[in-house]
C-alpha cells in the first residue's frame, strides 16, 4: 500500500521588516485617498496641463499630508522619512505632482533664526498653509550647484538679489520661495561652494512681488503645477530671512531626502503601469484570447512587477537609514538611480503591452511614462548619481 505524505504546513505570511500596524493604516488611508480623490482630478486636468486645484490641496491638508514630518508640538504627524516616502508613493501612483507638492511643506521654509516666527511657520506648514517652491538651479548651474551665480549683496538689514533661477516648480502659486544665492566669492583656498546661502522669499499666492518676474516653462509632462524661469532684479530680502548658515551643505542634506522621495514617486508611477496593464491585458483580446494569455506578455508583466517590488524594498531601507540618522548619501544616490531608471523602463514596457493604444492619450499609461521619464533627470540626473556612487566607492588617484 502506498502511503501519501501529509501536505506540508502552510508557509506563514511574514510581515516586511519595516511593517507596523500604524504604517499599514497610514498606507491604506493614502491609497484610498489617491484612488478616490486624486486620480479623477488627474484624469481630468493632466490632459489640459491643469494645476492641482486649491480644493484638493485643502483636502490633502485635512488628511495631514503636508505635515507628515512636522513634530506633533506644531500640529504635524511627527513621523519620519519612511512614512513621508510611503505616502508619496501612493499619491504619485495617481498623479506625480500630488506626490511632489507635499515636499513643498513638511517644515520647508521654516528655518529662520527667530524661534517664535519659526514655530508659527511650522504650524502653518503642517496645516498646508505654507506651501513653497525651491529655487536652486540656474541656466548655467543645474547639476553643478557650486556654480550658482545669483548674487545677494548685503545692504544694511537686507540682501539685494539679482540673477536668474530655472526649474522652479510651483513658484507663482507658492507662499514662499527658498532661493540658493551667492553672498560672497570663494577664497583662494576655499571650495567653489563657499559663499552660498539660502534665503527665504515670502510672497502672496498666485503672484510675484516687485523685483521678481517669471516665465512658465512648457513641459511634456509633470503637469499639476507650473514650472517657472525666474528673474530677480534688485529684489530685497531681510537678512533675518537667511535659512541656516551653510547654504551648499544644507542643500546637499535636503537632496538626500529628496532623492529617496523621488525613488518613492518613481515606484508609484511604475506600480501604476503594472496595475493598469493587469486590467488591460485581461480586457484586450486578440486571436480569440485575452492577450494576457500569451506567455511573452505574461513574462514581461512578471518582470515589471518584480522590479517594482525590488525598488520599493530599497527605498524603504534607505528611508529607514535616514530616520536612524545614518549618513547615506551613497545609498540615496543608488536608490534614486535604480528606482528612476526602473520606472522609465517599466512604464515604457507598459506602453508596449498596450500596443498602439499605449501611444494614445486614451489610457493613463502614457502619463505614467511621461512623468517617470523626468524622475531620471531631476534631483540630479542618473549620470550625477553614478558619479556620486563611484566617487564614494573608488577614490580617484592623484594622477586621475
Amino acid at each position: 500500500m502506498t502511503t501519501v505524505d501529509p501536505l506540508p504546513p502552510p508557509v506563514p505570511v511574514v510581515a516586511p521588516p519595516y511593517h507596523t500596524p500604524e504604517r499599514e493604516e497610514l498606507q491604506t488611508r493614502a491609497r484610498r485617498f489617491a484612488a478616490e480623490r486624486v486620480l479623477p482630478v488627474a484624469n481630468e486636468l493632466d490632459p489640459v496641463k491643469g494645476e492641482i486645484p486649491r480644493s484638493l490641496l485643502d483636502e490633502m491638508a485635512d488628511e495631514g499630508w503636508f505635515g507628515i514630518t512636522v513634530d506633533r508640538e506644531h500640529g504635524g504627524m511627527g513621523l519620519g522619512a519612511f512614512e513621508y516616502c510611503m505616502v508619496a508613493e501612493e499619491l504619485a501612483r495617481a498623479w506625480m505632482s500630488v506626490g511632489s507638492i507635499i515636499a513643498r511643506a513638511q517644515g520647508a521654509g521654516t528655518g529662520v533664526s527667530d524661534p517664535t516666527r519659526r514655530a508659527e511657520l511650522l504650524r502653518r506648514s503642517a496645516k498646508g498653509q505654507w506651501i513653497g517652491a525651491i529655487a536652486l538651479s540656474e541656466p548655467d548651474a543645474g547639476s553643478d550647484l557650486a556654480g550658482v551665480a545669483t548674487r545677494a549683496v548685503r545692504d544694511g538689514d537686507e540682501f539685494v538679489v539679482t540673477g536668474r533661477k530655472r526649474w522652479t516648480g510651483n513658484a507663482k502659486a507658492a507662499d514662499f520661495i527658498q532661493v540658493l544665492v551667492r553672498t560672497a566669492d570663494p577664497g583662494p583656498d576655499e571650495k567653489r561652494s563657499a559663499g552660498l546661502a539660502t534665503l527665504l522669499v515670502e510672497k502672496e499666492r498666485d503672484g510675484f512681488p516687485e523685483g521678481i518676474t517669471g516665465s512658465p516653462i512648457d513641459k511634456i509632462g509633470y503637469h499639476g503645477f507650473v514650472t517657472w524661469d525666474l528673474e530677480f532684479d534688485g529684489f530685497r530680502v531681510p537678512v533675518a530671512n537667511q535659512i541656516g548658515t551653510a547654504g551648499f551643505a544644507d542643500a546637499q542634506k535636503w537632496l538626500n531626502i529628496a532623492r529617496v522621495h523621488t525613488a518613492a514617486r518613481a515606484v508609484g508611477l511604475a506600480r501604476a503601469a503594472v496595475e493598469d496593464c493587469i486590467v488591460y491585458l485581461q480586457d484586450r483580446e486578440q486571436f480569440e484570447h485575452p492577450i494576457g494569455d500569451f506567455q511573452a506578455v505574461r513574462f514581461t508583466l512578471a518582470n515589471m512587477a518584480a522590479r517594482v517590488e525590488q525598488a520599493r524594498a530599497f527605498y524603504q531601507h534607505v528611508a529607514h537609514l535616514i530616520d536612524l540618522g545614518q549618513p547615506c548619501e551613497r545609498e540615496a544616490a543608488m536608490v534614486k538611480l535604480m528606482a528612476t531608471e526602473m520606472a522609465a523602463e517599466v512604464t515604457g514596457d507598459g506602453i508596449q503591452l498596450h500596443g498602439g493604444n499605449g501611444y494614445t492619450t486614451e489610457h493613463q499609461v502614457e502619463r505614467h511614462w511621461r512623468d517617470a521619464r523626468l524622475t531620471t533627470i531631476f534631483e540630479g540626473t542618473s549620470e550625477i548619481q553614478r558619479k556620486i556612487i563611484a566617487d564614494r566607492l573608488l577614490p580617484r588617484s592623484p594622477l586621475g
